[in-house]
């Protein structure tokens, strides 16, 4: 199973952090949120990426070699520049390609650009910047069982505003934001079929707009609903609300050990 990962948007929203690197570099306890995106498929036997560059894409080739290479033992001849890696090494055992999609294509044209590397055959595709507790066995399986061309795993969006709680008119507690109980929204994490990418044009396709929605015409998108956990990084607070969870071994995501 191969997957395509969103990772060339400018990331305006959280410019507090995106000046100086892409959003899916911006860190959650020290990793990259592409990182965790990467562990998450990774925990269910997925080690093939392709992740679509455009904004700063320099940064992220960087982060991928630098993270090869320098972690785990290794010895290095000076006068040579010889280096031999030891079996010690702590990168996993993921292939990843890193692909330029153009620095103004759209969603759409970023998918369609991956195509000669994921879309021999059936595919993942999600975004650079939104965590889910989202079983990939389950999706896959639900996507094979329906036998169209594309899935969309439906969340619940995170609510706007924390509650209160109270006694008669005396307030009693304040409790924190919790997922909304209204409405499904488009939460990434997709399964593809090759035939699905014959719905996009071009580099300036938005993969949300025609390609779904003549996917729906079409009765070729399903809805994988996910109840579960589910928060996009858009914006400053969201990334705090990432780091607090995490800082607190509380990172519904993590299903990894």
């Amino acid at each position: 199973m191969k997957v395509g990962i969103l990772a060339g948007g400018f990331g305006t929203r959280l410019a507090e952090e995106t000046t100086v690197r892409p959003k899916p570099m911006v860190e959650i306890g020290g990793m990259p949120i592409i990182w965790h995106i990467m562990k998450i498929y990774a925990s269910y036997g997925i080690r093939d990426f392709s992740v679509a560059l455009g904004y700063k894409g320099e940064y992220i080739k960087r982060w991928f070699q630098d993270y090869a290479g320098n972690r785990g033992s290794m010895s290095v001849d000076l006068a040579t520049g010889e280096v031999q890696r030891h079996q010690d090494s702590i990168v996993p055992n993921w292939n990843v390609n890193l692909v330029e999609t153009g620095s103004d294509s759209m969603t759409g044209g970023r998918i369609k650009r991956l195509q000669p590397w994921i879309g021999d055959s059936t595919c993942m595709v999600t975004y650079g910047d939104g965590l889910a507790q989202v079983d990939i066995d389950e999706l896959l399986a639900f996507h094979r069982r329906h036998g169209k061309l594309a899935t969309m795993t439906a969340v619940r969006p995170p609510a706007r505003f924390g509650f209160i709680e109270t006694d008669g008119d005396m307030i009693v507690n304040f409790a924190e934001k919790e997922q909304s109980s209204e409405g499904w929204i488009n939460g990434g994490f997709f399964v593809l079929e090759p035939e699905a990418f014959d719905y996009i044009d071009g580099d300036a396709t938005v993969f949300e707009q025609d390609p779904l929605k003549n996917l729906a015409r079409d009765g070729q998108l399903m809805a994988y609903r996910e109840p579960g956990f589910w928060q996009c990084m858009d914006t400053l607070p969201e990334k705090q609300k990432l780091e607090k969870l995490w800082d607190g071994g509380q990172a519904p995501w993590k299903v990894w050990e």
